[in-house]
């Protein structure tokens, strides 16, 4: 066969390879190893790798032969056959690498080299073609010119991938922000809503308070006039259920002004530590105390938050509270600060070790006007609630069987 029709040939069989390639952004080491394939059959060669070539060494992406373990293993190029490639960024052919042992050692039990350097249109060198021979043979120009076409193919299918994976990772971080957005804009509306709708609520609550008050304290002043009155034992027994009662809706209606109306705040630094100890002689105090004690462990440093005091003093009452009529006298409840600086965060937990709440029921409890007491008004902790949200805090419960029922006042720490 004369050396014209066998150019000839080969030309052709070159394009009809190329032209069969496929590749597909999930598919790169499938195609690579197509490629290795087409070079190996085109030029008569043994073997041949596609290599990546990142910060001094090199990876196999693909081999015509099956490497087993060896495809993941990683060399350095320095002083390599394949580091000249990459250096000087042109192919470089060794008809012998045992005679020829400049660029270093072939892999045992081959001779000739072949390497081709995977340019990418930017003009990087990302890895090479490597094609080996079992025995020593000379490589033509037109030959590497077949192996450099197959390159280009290799390096541009390399340089997709990369900028695919990379736009699937900016895809990934774009709807990760998409959805925290989202979420951000979806709580900002419902806190809106919650806004728009106490304030309605605040406003008929008024006007409706503002008319039952008249009458209610007519009725209560005599109710009042009744106890002057020398009655009856059955009668002071009703007068004192009456009393007892108007006590009760007269309560009713200020925690219903409380929720309803805009919670205004009279911020001041205040040091948690300092803070409690002041205000445990009030909780101490508290008729649902009798019998109990509460066991106060501050946080070991200095602990401020932004505060308003009163309304902050009016939020663990109210836990306080829950937390003696959850236990037994005798018991104690326990009242411990814990500072987390490295979320500029400080937790004041109220801890009783009654029975624990249920969760079905746990939720439940910061909602309005439900409460699981006979004489309860539901308002306690949705009003302690919204007094720790208005502070940028958060409200928080948990109850089990072996450890009790803990709520928790978590506030953002301000520094000096």
């Amino acid at each position: 066969m004369s050396l014209k029709l066998h150019n000839w040939q080969q030309e052709r069989r070159t394009l009809e390879i190329l032209s069969s390639l496929s590749y597909r952004r999930g598919e790169l080491q499938s195609y690579l190893r197509q490629i290795t394939c087409g070079v190996c059959e085109l030029l008569e060669l043994d073997w041949s790798v596609v290599t990546l070539c990142q910060d001094g060494y090199e990876k196999v992406l693909a081999s015509s032969i099956d490497l087993g373990d060896d495809n993941d293993q990683v060399y350095l190029l320095h002083g390599s056959l394949t580091g000249t490639v990459v250096q000087t960024g042109h192919s470089l052919v060794v008809p012998d690498a045992k005679i020829c042992n400049d660029y270093g050692e072939a892999p045992e039990g081959y001779q000739a080299y072949l390497g081709v350097p995977l340019c990418t249109p930017e003009g990087k060198i990302v890895g090479t073609i490597c094609s080996f021979h079992k025995t020593s043979r000379q490589f033509s120009a037109d030959e590497v010119r077949i192996a450099e076409l197959f390159a280009e193919r290799a390096a541009t299918a390399i340089d997709n991938y990369f900028l695919y994976q990379q736009q699937r990772q900016f895809n990934q971080i774009l709807e990760a922000e998409v959805a925290r957005r989202t979420e951000e804009l979806r709580a900002a509306q419902a806190k809106l809503v919650e806004q728009e709708r106490l304030a309605a609520i605040g406003e008929f609550a008024a006007c409706i308070i503002h008319e039952i008050r008249n009458p209610f304290t007519t009725m209560k002043m005599g109710l009042n006039f009744f106890q002057k009155l020398d009655l009856s034992a059955p009668a002071k027994e009703r007068l004192f259920l009456a009393l007892d009662e108007a006590h009760r809706l007269e309560r009713l209606l200020k925690e219903i002004l409380l929720y309803a109306k805009p919670q205004t705040l009279q911020l001041e630094k205040i040091d948690i530590n300092e803070f409690i100890p002041e205000i445990l002689p009030s909780l101490q105090n508290m008729s649902e105390a009798v019998g109990r004690e509460v066991d106060f462990y501050p946080a070991m440093n200095e602990v401020k938050v932004e505060a308003d005091k009163d309304k902050l003093k009016q939020v663990f009452i109210n836990l306080v509270r829950n937390a003696f009529e959850a236990i037994p006298k005798g018991e104690t409840v326990k009242l411990q600060i814990e500072s987390n600086t490295n979320r500029n965060q400080v937790c004041i937990h109220v801890h009783n070790g009654g029975e624990p709440i249920s969760p079905e029921i746990l939720p439940k409890l910061t909602q309005p006007f439900y409460s699981t007491k006979s004489s309860g008004t539901g308002l306690g902790l949705a009003i302690s609630k919204r007094i720790v949200e208005v502070h940028s805090g958060e409200l928080l419960m948990k109850s089990n069987l072996a450890e009790g029922t803990t709520v928790s006042v978590r506030l953002p720490i301000v520094t000096a």
